[in-house]
């Protein structure tokens, strides 16, 4: 816990803690007192957070207030803290009007992340556990959210992925794969049919928070046999939930 890293890092932290509403600019000598650390050490803090934008120097006053990712990661924060709570209600709605299973996740480069879960009340089980992983580009939930991210995010996920075929519907051809992403952002909502294991199809469609940023995906899944002729009604119902989940975060049209 003394290593100079994890020192530094813990005053930069302090120094970022002594900002506050009664407090939105501070200066160096100030800070250096505040924390009893010499002026140059501070000096090399301010600097360095300035540089990653976490702070803001006043360029008539010489003093320091937060920047702009510092709000941006308070928003993710926040974000982060209401998800699971905005989505509880629209997802037991969804289970209950489709019977099938009903997940929500989330997007961390290639791979989907699932955070919350339902099972459905029929005999299909899907074993998808809450924090299991799945390739994005092979689940309706990963597709939609690749689906919103911007151009240039995408083009680096995108570029060198070598898809698995996880079954004969896999989509890998990657010119085939960006024409599909493209469709899914312009329909609304994202189609898994059979693309992950035979015999099961999903839908998804994208949560919004207030900045209108993807911030997760919600999707119902269950048998081909029995939601195959369902899929009008199935993306309306899956679109409906995401807007409850998403008015809930703060979005509005």
């Amino acid at each position: 816990m003394s290593g100079p890293t994890l020192s530094s890092v813990r005053n930069a932290a302090r120094v970022l803690k002594e900002f506050s509403s009664e407090r939105p600019e501070l200066g160096v000598s100030e800070l250096s007192r505040r924390l009893s650390l010499g002026k140059s050490t501070v000096h090399r803090l301010l600097t360095t957070l300035t540089e990653e934008h976490l702070l803001v120097k006043n360029p008539d006053t010489g003093r320091y207030r937060l920047g702009l990712a510092m709000y941006d990661l308070g928003n993710t924060a926040v974000t982060g803290l209401n998800l699971h709570a905005a989505l509880a209600p629209p997802m037991n709605w969804l289970q209950d009007v489709s019977g099938g299973t009903v997940h929500a996740g989330v997007l961390d480069l290639r791979e989907v992340i699932y955070i919350e879960r339902l099972d459905s009340p029929h005999m299909l089980r899907l074993f998808i556990k809450v924090g299991r992983r799945q390739p994005a580009h092979s689940t309706s939930t990963g597709k939609c959210l690749l689906a919103h991210l911007n151009s240039a995010t995408l083009d680096r996920i995108l570029d060198g992925w070598k898809m698995e075929r996880k079954t004969a519907h896999t989509i890998v051809d990657p010119t085939t794969f960006r024409r599909q992403l493209v469709e899914i952002r312009r329909q609304g909502y994202a189609c898994n049919l059979e693309e992950t294991e035979l015999g099961v199809i999903s839908l998804s469609a994208p949560i919004r928070d207030r900045s209108r940023t993807v911030v997760a995906a919600v999707s119902v899944a269950g048998a081909k046999s029995r939601f195959g002729s369902e899929l009008l009604g199935l993306s309306q119902s899956v679109r409906e939930a995401a807007a409850v989940a998403s008015h809930q975060l703060g979005y509005r049209r």
